[in-house]
Order: C-alpha cells, then structure tokens, then sequence
C-alpha cells in the first residue's frame, strides 16, 4: 500500500528531490545543452519517484518535475523582465505533469503499466496543447527526440507518439529492474526489458524518412533582412525592418542577374517582415511590388494586417505577386497571450501596466489552413508560435501543401535558446510531413531543412542574409500526418476508461 501524505516523511522528501533532479535532465535535452539523450535518465527518475506513490504525493510530484523542467526550458521568458510572470507559467503548466503524477500513480498498478504511462503521457501533452488560450505546448518530449532513432516514429504515427515511444523505453527501463531488490525473476526480467527497448528503437529505426513522392523541382529564396533592436517598437522601426527586407531581395535580385544564384520561383519573407499594412500603406505596398518585380518572382510577405478596428489587427502570411499585388493569405491561428493580445485586458492591464504600451493592439487570429497558392505551387505556412500544433501542419498538408514554412521572428528572444529550441520543433516538422520546411526569420534562425529533418542551409544570424535553394515538392501525404490526430485521441480514450474503471472499484469497494 502506498504511503500517506506527510510532508516530514523522508521517503516523500527523497521522492521530491528525484522529481525535481529529473526536471533538470529532462531540460538538458533541449537547448542550449542540446543533450537529448539525457531526456531518457530523466524520464527514468521521474518514473522511479512516481512508482509506488499514493495519487496526491504522485500529484506534488509531477507538478514537482514539471515546474524545475520548465524553469529551466523557459528561461528565455525572462527577456520580457516580468519575473512573476515566467515563474506563474512554469507553475501553472507545471499542473499538467502534476494532473499526469497523479493518474500514473493510479496506472503504475497495473499490469501493463509502462505502456498505459506512455498512453497518459500522450493525453497529457494533448492537453497542454488545447488549453488554456489555445494551449502552450513546449517542451514536447519529441522534440528533444528529433536527432534519436526514434525520430522516424513522427512519419508514421504523429510528433503525439514519438512522446509515447520515449516515455515508453524509458519505462521499460524501471520495469525490468522493479523486482532487482526482491530477489524475483531477476535475469528473465531484465532480459525481457532490454528485448522490449530494443524492439521500441528498432521500430523507430528502421522507419524510412524523407521526401513524401517526389513530385517536381522549383527554386526557393529565403530573405532575413535584419532588425534594429526588436524590431517591433515604433513606427519608424517597423518602416525600417521593411526596407531591410527589400533591400535584401534587391541585393538577392542582383545575384541572380549576375548568374551567382538560379532565378527563385518563389521568395520568402519572415514574419513581422512588414508590420505595416501593405494593402493599405500605398507606400508600402509599392515598395514590396517594386521589390517582387526586380526579383522577378512572388513575395510570400509576413505582414500585420489592419483588423476590423483601430485596436484590432491580423498576423499574416501575405502571397505579393509582382504584377498584381496582394492576393491569397493565411492569418495567424495560434496566437501567443499577453504577447500578441491580452486575455481579460482590463484586469491584465492593472496587474502589468506595461502591456497597454507593449500590446497597444489585439491581434485577431484566423481560421483557415496555411495552404496558400503561390507560384503553381501550394506552400503551408505557419507562423512563428504556430509551429507548435500539430493541427496546423496537418491541415495544410490535407490541403496540397508541397513544402512548409514558418515565417518566423524571434528577435526579441536573441541571445535565449528559445530560437534553437524552436528550430529543433520546425526539424521535427519536417520528419513528420515528409516535406522540406524553409524557415525565414527576421534575423535567424533562416534556414532550409530535408525531408529527413537534416539541416540543409542555415544563415548567419543578427545580420542580413539570404540564400537559395532548389526544393523537391512532396506530393503524398505521411501516415504519421493522416494517423496523427486519430493516435492522440485513442491514447485520450483509453486515459479516460482507466480513470472510469478506477472510480468504479473505488465506488464498489466502500
């Protein structure tokens, strides 16, 4: 029997301090240490201090592990110098893993416990992507993954199962040392354990990867312009990122008369590339058609759009064509609280004056998939956060999408691991669409990535760059893509009958 809750037992002191030193492991595999194999003996102790312990300590020790990983992750937060506000986060998404202790105290009783573990996992980080304000799911398992033998799992069952399958080796793990110090079947335990893991790492590896049908070839410029500063502050410097951005394209346009690089079918531009509204700043929008025509090829521009009212705007992905002008778009679905608008404003606004200044605006968010037309060729863009979410890749795969991007600016957070950590997400991308992703940022990380998740071309950062690249458009769509959603779910269904079944024995025995 587990034992009760009391804050001077020594067990649930040593379980606390396993929690917490597995936070910090589990942290290492992201960047700045990039360490992804340490995510595995971090995993291992988290099940170690879970194993054995009532619901409510196996609650404080999920949000225990949950909270450190996430102090750690999250440290680039800090930039916005609200202290209160980066440790809140942690705290409160720390609730998730604390949700998650709490059931897998409940499931470690079972018979098949790692793989039911794997499965609540699963649940757990689906949830974090819902909510709350539409989810926040960094720190997903896979995306530590994405240079492990595991990877290739994204292709075929969804980014969802690659968390599954590393939870579940690390589990295995536990499980064939749980009887080691009763004297038990120690040898066949262990023997069946390392078969099981083996048998996990096999499968991820022997997955193939990369480009999903080949279909035809076209040239692809990204442009990173740079920024003064953030590049998001006045008015002045918003006009300022723009010209950068055509600068940079005149520069590219005259490499490509020179014969230095192949003529580009399409160019890309990050987002926030123009956080003027071109279709409405006359200026502006002669400036990128100027820009579109000595190029001589479409603009995908990241611009903000003027919303329905003067507080009200639109983060978008906007296809410029040389000829005429503004034409499909793709706004912004996933938007980023208290950045990029204010949920409850009045109360927000009292308890952090700053944001009337910082947020002066709401942005609105859209509706519709990221698949936009643009050069006889169907590109899926997301924007910056966007990366995140499952739904939105998939969509625009669903929709034609022959390659992605993600328009991206991550100039506020130079100098923080948060651009790498979000480079190794749009890697993972990539893997599980089977398509090459091209990142534009306003200055770094731009870069182009293989089907494979290999990193193709990568610009220089805080600096003007731009580069070019011949791309293979994929033409069918990835198991892990179409099954994705459909894995989510059935591991959320059988999570949910093992908590029915709980109360139902716990209704029958009292």
């Amino acid at each position: 029997m587990p034992r009760p809750f009391s804050f001077a037992d020594r067990t649930w002191f040593r379980r606390t301090v396993t929690a917490v030193l597995a936070g910090l492991l589990v942290s290492c595999g992201f960047a700045p240490v990039s360490q992804a194999w340490l995510v595995w003996p971090g995993v291992v102790l988290l099940v170690v201090a879970l194993r054995g312990a009532s619901v409510r300590v196996g609650a404080w020790l999920g949000w225990v592990f949950g909270t450190a990983f996430l102090l750690i992750l999250l440290r680039w937060v800090l930039v916005f110098d609200v202290p209160a506000a980066y440790v809140a986060l942690a705290a409160f998404e720390g609730l998730f893993y604390g949700a998650f202790g709490a059931l897998f105290a409940v499931i470690s009783r079972r018979r098949w416990w790692p793989l039911l573990g794997a499965l609540a996992w699963m649940a757990m980080e689906m949830a974090r992507s819902l909510f709350p304000f539409g989810g926040f799911v960094w720190g997903r398992l896979a995306f530590a993954a994405v240079d492990s033998p595991l990877a290739p799992i994204a292709r075929w069952l969804g980014v969802s199962a690659l968390s599954g399958a590393v939870f579940l080796t690390a589990a295995l793990v536990v499980w064939a040392f749980a009887r080691w110090r009763r004297g038990g079947a120690r040898v066949p335990r262990l023997l069946a354990g390392a078969a099981a893991i083996a048998a996990v790492l096999a499968f991820g590896a022997v997955l193939p990867v990369g480009i999903a049908g080949e279909g035809r070839t076209m040239q692809v410029a990204v442009i990173q312009g740079d920024v003064p500063g953030t590049g998001a502050q006045w008015y002045g410097e918003q006009r300022e990122v723009l010209e950068n951005h055509i600068r940079e394209t005149g520069a590219y346009a005259m490499r490509v008369r020179a014969g230095e690089v192949p003529q580009p079918d399409l160019v890309l531009w990050p987002e926030n590339a123009s956080d003027i509204d071109p279709t409405t700043d006359a200026e502006a929008g002669e400036a990128i058609t100027r820009a579109a025509q000595d190029v001589g090829a479409p603009i995908l521009v990241g611009a903000i759009l003027d919303g329905p009212t003067d507080d009200t705007a639109y983060n978008a992905g906007l296809v410029w064509d040389p000829v005429t002008g503004p034409g499909d778009q793709y706004i912004k679905q996933h938007l980023v609280p208290w950045g990029e608008y204010v949920p409850m404003r009045s109360f927000s606004e009292r308890l952090v004056p700053l944001l009337a200044e910082e947020v002066p605006r709401d942005i609105l968010s859209g509706d519709e998939s990221g698949a936009l037309e643009i050069a006889d060729t169907t590109v899926g863009t997301m924007m910056c956060f966007d990366v995140l979410f499952d739904g939105l890749a998939r969509s625009a795969v669903m929709d034609g999408a022959e390659m992605l991007v993600v328009q991206t600016n991550n100039a506020t957070f130079t100098g923080t691991p948060q651009r790498e950590q979000q480079w190794q997400i749009a890697r993972l991308r990539a893997i599980e669409s089977g398509r090459f992703v091209a990142v534009p940022s306003t200055n770094g990380i731009s870069g182009l990535i293989g089907p494979d998740g290999t990193e193709i071309e990568r610009a220089p950062e805080e600096q003007p760059a731009s580069f070019g690249h011949e791309v293979v458009a994929a033409t069918e769509v990835t198991w892990g893509t179409r099954l994705g959603v459909w894995v989510e779910g059935a591991a959320m269904l059988v999570v949910a009958l093992i908590l029915l079944s709980s109360v139902r024995r716990k209704v029958r025995r009292r």
